[in-house]
């Protein structure tokens, strides 16, 4: 489960936005498209709803591997996400899914993948601790039970595998540092405050981040209707919303970008 650990390595474990299975694939999938290394304009959101229509991707015991199969040659890419509280996936065992393992799988990575998810499959069934995962409180304990959870199929991995494993139970964590690094993205927190009549706010602790979204123009509007923003390298990714008084909206956001890439006013 090789994929798997790249994702809990480079800091691809991400806590999921509310207990809505749409909103949580859509919001999986905008991070994979952000992802610098894809073809421009590989609609990943697309391809996974389609697949969800078609087949329901529960694996049971609380897990889901939703997928997007691509033509291009690339690695195969695995982003990680928790629910607390669940999600009703319409899983055939009625639990609700707490772990989506979402899989880009490109022509060159078909067979790769089936391992993996044959892998895991097996290992829910073997590994005793579950439970304890459903009980996890924050992506710390998450992440450990993960590691556990692969670490049941020890028979199977490597050596390197092992180690790599042993340098992340090392590692310390970054899960609720203001920025996060995922391999070859940068992450960044961002609330918008919107209002009728008034230039959005814009918060979040990376000042040019604030310096760009403070000029681009029809943020709040792509963010309302689409739950994402993009323009020059920076793709904002809608979490969740709050609604007040006097039609004033608090959107908890994400800031996603290529490691490297810059950051440009809209023109």
């Amino acid at each position: 489960m090789d994929s798997l650990l790249d994702a809990l390595q480079e800091g691809r474990l991400i806590e999921l936005p509310d207990n809505q299975k749409e909103d949580a694939l859509e919001f999986l999938a905008h991070i994979i498209e952000a992802i610098p290394s894809l073809p421009a304009g590989t609609d990943v959101k697309e391809l996974v709803m389609a697949r969800e229509k078609s087949t329901n991707t529960t694996l049971g015991k609380g897990w889901a591997c939703p997928h997007a199969r691509v033509s291009f040659e690339e690695d195969l890419i695995c982003v990680v996400g928790w629910s607390p509280s669940g999600i009703d996936y319409g899983a055939t065992d009625g639990i609700p899914v707490s772990i989506i393992a979402m899989y880009l799988v490109p022509d060159n990575q078909r067979n790769h993948f089936l391992r993996e998810v044959s892998m895991l499959a097996k290992a829910l069934i073997a590994y005793p601790g579950l439970d304890k995962l459903g009980d996890a409180q924050e992506l710390n304990e998450v992440r450990d039970h993960l590691l556990d959870l692969i670490s049941s199929t020890r028979e199977t991995v490597g050596p390197d595998t092992r180690a790599r494993m042993i340098q992340l139970q090392a590692r310390q964590t970054i899960a609720t540092a203001p920025t996060y690094d995922l391999g070859n993205l940068v992450m960044e927190p961002v609330t918008l405050i919107a209002a009728p009549g008034m230039k959005p706010v814009v918060l979040t602790q990376n000042r040019p981040l604030v310096e760009y979204l403070d000029t681009v123009s029809g943020l709040i509007e792509k963010i309302a209707s689409d739950g994402v923003f993009q323009n020059s390298g920076w793709r904002v990714i809608k979490r969740s919303e709050v609604i007040y008084q006097a039609d004033r909206v608090v959107y908890d956001c994400l800031a996603i970008r290529g490691a490297g890439a810059t950051t440009a006013a809209s023109k």
